[in-house]
């Protein structure tokens, strides 16, 4: 199965999203095994501060969402894959995390919504479309595959991505598109597994 993810993961040549586009981030991963020294974390924390890993997901309005596990939430981490996948003349908009501020800079406008004062949408302002794309992750990780490792993480990320960014089209267009997305990628069974 990691063979046919790596086949619909992104390819290496994709047009920058554009209109608007939301940013957000979550965090996926469960409780530690007992018996391991994370067993001491306090499980009631949620998000930034655990040790679950980071997906960043930016999602055009009506459109594709690139979705991408980072290693954390910084603007630096972040201020390098942003500018990368978003166009400049893009309305960008994000929640009140202090890391999207600089990196707002960089497009054409930056709303944000403050989820500190229960604030989730003013008018078009929302990160609404971004935590769409994140129940189905989690809830395709979580009912579906029940435990997923951090090392394979992104492989899941790149077929959720994939089946968001195909949901306009029917079962045999999606997998015609998955053949073609193949195209040029080898992936041989040691390399998932190392």
């Amino acid at each position: 199965m990691h063979r046919v993810r790596f086949a619909m993961s992104k390819p290496k040549r994709h047009k920058k999203l554009r209109g608007i586009v939301e940013a957000d981030e979550t965090y996926v991963g469960g409780k530690p095994r007992r018996g391991t020294k994370e067993i001491q974390i306090d499980h009631r924390k949620r998000g930034r501060g655990t040790k679950k890993t980071p997906v960043l997901a930016l999602v055009e309005r009506g459109g594709d969402v690139r979705a991408k596990v980072v290693t954390d939430v910084t603007a630096k981490t972040l201020g390098k894959i942003m500018p990368k996948e978003i166009h400049r003349s893009a309305r960008l908009m994000t929640d009140n995390y202090r890391s999207y501020r600089s990196i707002g800079k960089n497009f054409a406008s930056h709303e944000i919504v403050r989820h500190d004062i229960g604030e989730y949408a003013r008018g078009d302002v929302t990160s609404n479309t971004a935590e769409s794309f994140f129940a189905l992750l989690k809830r395709g990780v979580y009912g579906t595959f029940h435990a997923v490792s951090k090392k394979h993480l992104h492989r899941y990320v790149d077929e959720f991505a994939f089946r968001w960014n195909t949901r306009q089209v029917n079962d045999g267009e999606r997998i015609t598109e998955a053949i073609k997305a193949a195209d040029g990628k080898r992936l041989m069974y040691r390399q998932p597994v190392k």
